[in-house]
């Protein structure tokens, strides 16, 4: 498969236009107003091409970080043969998925036909067979929305753009259809509480967490913070210029869900999985001073400390050097 970012380059016009400029400003207002948008964001092929060059990127990137904690389970159990991804777009989580499972086969519902016909695009210009297969499905979510089977659905920077009543819906259907869900949402206390609510809901349905949360108890953050994560980019010369950015790069921070039915569960792979020692969740930035390390912490038992880990500890300290935000973390 080839990188998303040489078919970007070839695929998107070379210098930002007028419309692609007034399209990137629509969209930066758009998630900026922390409210859910009251027309369709990607409207006609300028927007599209500019959410492709300003959003796309980061939003794989993101989404590949969430899917890396299933690499272990699909180690020992059959990977997925079909990927549902809702509100795809221009098929961000496809290339996600792909790049870790090249033989799934997907399909993607969005509302916006642009978008489709960029995706679409895009696919047929990576070179993997199994990508260019995709199903683009225009599709509007509604209440009483049924979805078709899947091993694996994504939802990806789509819940918090709902009515909560309309989220709820969603991944209740999600849950009566897919075997593994993946939820991914921008990294602000909207994004995460989209998060929060459907953690809630999997839950209440029997579903087992496998990340971020190394626990399934109340989410143990003080008022006024949210669990969130980071991964790096880097920006195209097209992405720059609709940014007005002068760093080549930029760091996507996301909020996440990852968790499987219950018949999942209990496959030999996940019993596997779940005899293993707990691992607690990094939260933050490590701090790292003169022979010690200091790590913010999700534990196993449901709270958040702060360990120091000192160099006297040997293995723990090289391990704790080592340990970035987002990673887990042996618990003592």
């Amino acid at each position: 498969m080839r990188e998303l970012a040489d078919v970007l380059r070839e695929t998107l016009p070379g210098r930002a236009t007028d419309a692609t400029r007034r399209s990137a400003e629509a969209l930066r207002d758009t998630y900026r107003s922390g409210s859910a948008p009251a027309t369709l964001a990607i409207a006609d092929a300028a927007s599209a091409a500019a959410y492709a060059a300003y959003r796309m990127p980061a939003t794989r990137a993101a989404i590949a970080r969430a899917l890396a904690s299933l690499v272990p389970l699909w180690e020992t159990t059959d990977p997925p043969r079909t990927h549902l991804d809702l509100g795809g777009g221009t098929g961000a989580a496809v290339w996600a998925a792909h790049g870790l499972w090249p033989g799934a086969r997907s399909r993607v519902l969005d509302a916006s036909e642009p978008a489709l016909a960029l995706g679409r695009r895009l696919a047929d210009a990576s070179g993997d067979a199994g990508l260019a297969a995709t199903e683009w499905e225009l599709t509007r979510l509604a209440p009483g929305t049924r979805l078709p089977n899947a091993d694996l659905t994504t939802v990806s920077y789509l819940l918090g753009e709902l009515s909560p009543e309309l989220a709820g819906e969603v991944v209740g259907a999600c849950l009566a259809s897919s075997r593994v869900l993946a939820i991914v949402e921008p990294g602000t206390p909207r994004g995460y509480a989209a998060v929060l609510a459907a953690r809630e809901r999997v839950l209440a349905s029997g579903w087992r967490l496998l990340a971020p949360c190394p626990h399934a108890t109340r989410c143990p953050l003080a008022p006024g913070d949210w669990c969130h994560f980071s991964v790096r980019i880097q920006r195209s010369a097209l992405h720059r210029q609709l940014k007005d950015a002068e760093l080549g790069h930029e760091d996507e921070k996301f909020s996440y869900l990852v968790a499987i039915a219950p018949e999942v569960a209990g496959v030999p792979g996940a019993e596997q999985r779940a005899a293993e020692p707990p691992e607690s969740r990094v939260l933050r930035h490590p701090l790292t001073r003169k022979g010690l390390v200091q790590l913010r912490l999700c534990t196993p038992e449901g709270t958040v400390r702060d360990e120091i880990v000192s160099k006297r500890q040997g293995p723990r300290y090289r391990l704790a050097r080592d340990t970035d935000w987002g990673d887990t973390f042996p618990a003592t």
